[in-house]
Formats: C-alpha cells, sequence, structure tokens
C-alpha cells in the first residue's frame, strides 16, 4: 500500500522545490526583461524540463503582448501551467517580492537621509548613468524596430508629440497602432505563434472563466483600497491606486514606455515626487532584482512620505503611510498582471497572430523609442544642470556609462555603482 503521508510529504517537498527556484529567480534577475528571461529558460526548460521549448516559445510570445512587465507574465504563466492558480500566484509573486523588499529600503534610506551629502552626490552620479542606460535602451529597441520610413516616422511622432504637445501616452499608443493596421501591406514575413480561439464546446466555459476572473480581481483591487480610505482617508492612496491602476493598462513596451506617463502624473499632476528623486528612483530600480516597473513601488513610498507629512494621514506616522502607499502601489500595478495573465492562460498554443495585427504591434513598439527618448531628455536635464551652465563632468559620465553599457561585459547594477562612487568621488575632490 502507498503511504498517504509519504505522498503528502512529496506535494509539499515538490510545491518547496518549486517556491525555491522562483524564489531564486526573484532574487537574482538583475539586467532587465531579456536577461531575466533567458534566466527563467535556463532554470525551467533547460535545467529541470518544466516546460519544453514549443511551449516556452508560445508563452514568451503571449507575455509579450499583453500590457505589463513581459518577464513577470511570463512566470505567472509558467507557474500557472505547472500547477494552476496556486502556481501562478507563487511564480508571480516570488519573482516580484525580492526586488519589492529590496526597493522598500532603499526607497525609505532615500526619502529619510537623502539630503545627507554623500548620498546626495551619490544620486547625482547615478542620474547621470540612467541617461546612459535610457540611451542605450532606445538604441536596442530601436535597432531592431526602426526598420523604414514609417516606423522612423511613428517614433519621430511619438516623441514630438509627448516632448512638445503633451499628449498622453495612451493616445500616443493607440495613434501608433492605428497607423500600423491601416497602413498594413503583405510582406511575406511569418506570422508568430501565440495563442489558439477556444473550441466551440470550451467557449462558454472560458467566458464563464473570464467573468468569474473578472469580478475576482475587481473585488481583490477595490477591497483593500475601501478598507485602506475608511481607517485613514483618501489621500493620497485613492489617487494612487486609480493612476497606477491606468498605468499598469498601458504599459506595452516595457517599464521604459510607461515611466513618460508615471514621471508626468506623479512628478507635474499630482507633485507626488521631484523630478530629481524620479530619477534616482530609476536609477535605483537598475539596481534591485526583478522588473524594472518596480520603480513604480519608489514612486508610491514618496507620495505617501512626501503627503502625509505630521500625521496628515488619519494620523499614520510618516513612514508607515510611505509603507501603505507603497503596498498599494505594488498591489495595484501587478495586479492587472496575474488578471490578464489567468485570463488568457488557456489560450496560449499554436495558433498565430495575424499579420495585420503583427503591423499594428510593430508600428506601437516603434512608437515606444520615441517615448522612452522622451524620458532620456526629462532625466538629462537633471542631470546635466549646474550653476555654471552644462555639468560637463556628469555628461562625461554619461559617455562612459554608454562605453561600459555597449561593451556588454558589465552588467547595469555595476554601471549604475559606478556612478554613484564617481558622484561620491567628486564630492570629496570638491568638483
Amino acid at each position: 500500500m502507498t503511504d498517504p503521508s509519504a505522498s503528502n510529504t512529496t506535494k509539499v517537498e515538490t510545491w518547496l522545490e518549486d517556491a525555491a527556484v522562483w524564489l531564486k529567480i526573484g532574487a537574482t534577475s538583475f539586467g532587465g526583461p531579456a536577461a531575466q528571461i533567458q534566466q527563467m529558460h535556463e532554470e525551467i526548460v533547460a535545467r529541470r524540463g518544466w516546460v519544453d521549448e514549443a511551449g516556452f516559445r508560445a508563452a514568451l510570445n503571449f507575455a509579450m503582448i499583453l500590457p505589463g512587465p513581459e518577464a513577470q507574465q511570463l512566470a505567472t504563466y509558467l507557474g500557472w501551467r505547472r500547477r494552476g492558480y496556486w502556481g501562478a500566484i507563487l511564480s508571480g509573486g516570488l519573482f516580484v517580492a525580492p526586488g519589492a523588499v529590496l526597493l522598500f529600503g532603499l526607497a525609505w534610506l532615500a526619502a529619510a537621509k537623502g539630503e545627507e551629502p554623500w548620498l546626495a552626490a551619490a544620486f547625482s552620479g547615478m542620474s547621470a548613468v540612467v541617461v546612459a542606460l535610457i540611451a542605450a535602451a532606445v538604441f536596442r529597441i530601436g535597432q531592431r524596430t526602426i526598420t523604414t520610413f514609417l516606423s522612423a516616422s511613428v517614433a519621430i511622432a511619438a516623441f514630438g508629440g509627448i516632448a512638445a504637445f503633451n499628449i498622453s501616452l495612451p493616445w500616443i499608443l493607440s495613434g501608433a497602432a492605428a497607423v500600423g493596421a491601416l497602413t498594413y501591406r503583405h510582406s511575406g514575413s511569418p506570422e508568430i505563434a501565440v495563442t489558439q480561439a477556444p473550441a466551440a464546446h470550451s467557449a462558454m466555459s472560458w467566458l464563464a472563466r473570464l467573468l468569474g476572473l473578472t469580478v475576482l480581481f475587481a473585488a481583490l483591487w477595490a477591497i483593500p483600497l475601501m478598507i485602506i480610505i475608511a481607517a485613514f482617508g483618501p489621500t493620497p492612496f485613492l489617487k494612487l491606486s486609480v493612476f497606477f491602476l491606468q498605468a499598469a493598462l498601458v504599459t506595452f513596451g516595457g517599464a521604459y514606455a510607461v515611466l513618460p506617463f508615471v514621471a508626468s502624473g506623479a512628478v507635474g499632476e499630482f507633485h507626488w515626487i521631484s523630478a530629481a528623486d524620479m530619477a534616482h528612483g530609476l536609477a535605483l530600480a537598475e539596481t534591485t532584482p526583478g522588473p524594472l516597473i518596480l520603480v513604480n513601488e519608489y514612486v508610491g513610498f514618496f507620495a505617501g512620505w512626501n503627503a502625509c507629512r505630521d500625521g496628515a494621514c488619519g494620523g499614520l506616522s510618516q513612514l508607515g503611510a510611505a509603507g501603505l502607499a507603497a503596498f498599494l502601489t505594488v498591489w495595484t500595478t501587478f495586479l492587472p498582471c496575474f488578471y490578464m495573465a489567468l485570463v488568457g492562460a488557456p489560450l496560449v498554443g499554436p495558433n498565430r497572430v495575424g499579420p495585420r495585427l503583427q503591423a499594428s504591434l510593430d508600428s506601437l513598439t516603434a512608437a515606444v523609442v520615441g517615448v522612452i527618448a522622451t524620458l532620456g531628455l526629462s532625466i538629462g536635464r537633471q542631470a546635466y544642470q549646474s550653476s555654471q551652465g552644462v555639468d560637463l563632468v556628469s555628461l562625461g559620465v554619461t559617455l562612459v556609462a554608454l562605453l561600459m553599457i555597449f561593451s556588454r561585459r558589465v552588467p547595469a547594477v555595476i554601471v549604475v555603482l559606478s556612478g554613484a562612487l564617481l558622484g561620491i568621488g567628486r564630492l570629496w575632490h570638491g568638483a
């Protein structure tokens, strides 16, 4: 006879094994989505065989057409495929958790000690490096995306639309997608395997699943928000939750693409955080594992910290308000990612994206190049400002950082930390 206790022990050990694997990936996933996806492939496909090559490629293509960080969507789907809903929560949650915990500590350090001369100097050096990271992202995405006169025009129009006319990001992306669809011409290019339509007999069950998940996730978004508002008032929690829900739904093209949208709202509209602190948050997010969109947590922390001084938020301490705002921001940023991955997970299969839809997605990605460039322009204005005009030393730091990045031998975290050390060195030498 089979010993039930032995069977239960095996199941527990297997769950613990899965948790250990995803925690390892989450804690060591530096280097952006490309490196994170490669790491998942190594751990999940090559080393353990939990998914085969074809399944991994289909899952990755599926993740890349969803709004939100593609690496986190991929982790969530892979967990679902292995162990259902709880597996998705395990994999997606542990992929994000280590970076979120670490960035929370860094946000507190920046908020509480940011005026310390050594830390301000480190942030100054890091800001110059962030400009290099953004320039490298523009180059890498543009290299594979800007291949025609039309795609170049879309990128330039997106840059001008935001930089000159302050057009909102959702309108920019919607317009770019429409241009791609309307100007599509058949070129014989291969379609991309992503999803399959549900069969007639399963369409009703999928619709029931869609309705159930929609109600569940709407409640998961609304209930914590209502509890927080009832206990501590709406400021700044209501606007934070609504704003980052909107941001989560327009994050096509990755974190860099949505950051101008986040910065314009957090800095220009709601005044939750200064432009300089926004740049510092991006630099710190580059040094932590997990998806870069965790920079939203940094913004949320500062929103609570700055809005709730002297117990202005229902008697909460400044740190308490910042912590609650950071939690709410992370919750609102990633909840839609889980929702979309779980809704679409049963549809992942061998069918293909139609060529017109693919043209629309290509045009949208071209627009993302222009959008990201506006972020570099905004942060560059902060990084190169000095009492004498242009800070030539900071400009030099950016150029050196670019050389380090394009050498492909220096990880981004090392580049950012090098910038911080250079900034501290300038302070010591009175430069």
